[in-house]
């Protein structure tokens, strides 16, 4: 079992934009941080459920095949389920539609728990209030010996890599500046040294970062 997260990031580091608007709800720097992403054949697959065919096959689209490859159990936060937004509201499902790309246990860190949401396609969200290694026993009994993915956002995954319990970091690094947003890498001075670093240039211009945990 390998517990990994993948991140869309800027140059200078963010995993977040801050231009949201009600019509907008992820801004509109969000495409372009993610763009390359949402243009894969296999992100229009499992989460557009396009079956034309359309979409990159190149690099980009290797890296958005290992995403959802392996994955037994997940973890994300509030705001990427999307609480943040309809805090109050006992109804909201998430933002992910009624079939959620994910097909296996979700498990939502928040501070205001809900009962369990069953969607169509296999996933289950489940809701929360634990620290990092709480919930990781969690998603570890759900996942058996498929992988855990800590899937977002910036805080979360910062949180578990303080916590030195992620395996395997992937940066999709797009060649664009924020400048403002939440950043991934604060307060993670030197935290290569705990992991092997590989990269490659997609076709698209994207850097692919792998941060490997060295192991003995």
């Amino acid at each position: 079992m390998t517990v990994r997260a993948d991140l869309n990031i800027s140059l200078d580091g963010y995993a977040t934009t801050t231009d949201q608007t009600p019509e907008h709800p992820f801004g509109h720097d969000w495409g372009r941080l993610v763009g390359a992403y949402t243009a894969t054949r296999t992100f229009r697959e499992r989460v557009l459920h396009d079956e034309s065919g359309e979409g990159t096959t190149g690099v980009d689209d290797r890296y958005a095949q290992a995403y959802f490859a392996e994955v037994g159990a997940e973890i994300m936060g509030a705001g990427m389920f999307g609480l943040h937004n309809f805090p109050d509201d006992p109804n909201w499902r998430g933002w992910w539609g009624d079939e959620p790309p994910f097909r296996v246990p979700v498990f939502v860190l928040t501070h205001s728990e809900r009962p369990p949401i069953e969607m169509a396609g296999g996933t289950t969200f489940e809701f929360l209030s634990a620290t990092p290694l709480e919930a990781l026993a969690r998603a570890r009994d759900a996942a058996g010996s498929k992988d855990v993915r800590i899937g977002g956002g910036a805080t979360v995954v910062r949180d578990f890599l303080k916590a030195g319990l992620i395996d395997q970091l992937h940066v999709a690094i797009t060649p664009i500046l924020l400048g403002r947003g939440n950043r991934l890498w604060d307060d993670l001075r030197e935290l290569e040294s705990d992991y092997t670093v590989s990269s490659e240039v997609a076709e698209s211009g994207i850097i692919h970062v792998t941060f490997q945990r060295s192991r003995a």
